[in-house]
């Protein structure tokens, strides 16, 4: 697994170097864009909407906008410099709370750890702390210059770190629009839906979800690629450059002054030598 994150965490005086690796993969099918008149794919370009130019990388500056149209513009000496000011790679962990006293909705990101060189024993027993004890670590880490809050916890005997929203990230259910008071509810009706939730309680297993849309999505690509209903990309054509146009005109210049110079040269006669008569 590829190491997106190396540093350590602790729990009171215990420290461990730690590996973080993603523990989950987006497997969602990636259509391009293709242009249909000739199949080639779809370019974006970053263009200045006032300008109306293609703006390069080096041209580009970060900013915040604080109302319509007025932005604080940040250097980017700044915000390295408040990066290595946050960037510390010791990760505490702050509290130990129940999994099940946070709300699933506050879970982003899940990572698997692993121990660095070194820290295996240490490892060990946080995890073997944690499977004991029943409880979740919670603490602060700071992943590509955003500082999150985490969990660690036991999973299939080994330790995931779960990224979660801060409370202020989590919007308030009271502002969703539509949501209809309490009504009552008529008791035979209640007694056939609970009836209907006991009927279809089972226990959890993953394995037998699947993705339907997915699949059917990769049969059709499968069998409209055995039935050679493929298309190919037109090859892009090679632009003529203005400097290229130049050195073809000088050297069509050349040529023509060349062969205007031969034909209006006088080929030289022969030399003879002129005997002078004796009178």
């Amino acid at each position: 697994m590829h190491t997106v994150w190396k540093g350590s965490i602790s729990f009171g005086l215990v420290n461990i170097p730690i590996k973080l690796h993603t523990a989950t993969e987006n497997k969602d099918i990636q259509l391009r864009q293709l242009h249909k008149e000739c199949h080639t794919p779809i370019n974006y370009r970053k263009v200045c909407s006032n300008c109306e130019k293609e703006v390069q990388t080096e041209d580009i500056v970060k900013a915040y906008e604080y109302s319509k149209n007025k932005f604080v513009v940040l250097d980017n000496e700044d915000l390295e410099k408040l990066k290595k000011e946050n960037e510390d790679k010791s990760v505490e962990i702050i509290d130990f709370v129940k999994l099940e006293e946070i709300d699933p909705i506050y879970f982003e990101k899940s990572y698997f750890m692993a121990p660095d060189s070194g820290g295996g024993k240490a490892y060990s027993l946080l995890k073997k702390a944690l499977m004991e004890s029943g409880k979740i670590g919670v603490a602060k880490i700071i992943i590509r210059s955003k500082e999150q809050l985490a969990v660690v916890r036991v999973y299939n005997e080994t330790l995931v770190m779960e990224t979660i929203h801060f409370p202020d990230e989590v919007r308030s259910s009271k502002d969703v629009p539509n949501i209809p008071e309490d009504q009552q509810v008529v008791q035979k009706e209640l007694d056939t839906a609970l009836l209907l939730v006991d009927q279809l309680t089972t226990t959890f297993d993953p394995e037998k979800y699947t993705d339907d849309y997915r699949t059917a999505l990769m049969e059709l690509i499968e069998e409209k690629k055995s039935g050679k209903e493929t298309v190919t990309a037109s090859e892009k054509k090679q632009p003529t450059t203005a400097s290229n146009v130049t050195d073809l005109m000088a050297a069509l210049q050349a040529s023509v002054d060349k062969t205007k110079k031969k034909k209006t040269t006088p080929r030289k006669r022969a030399t003879t030598a002129k005997v002078k008569k004796n009178a």
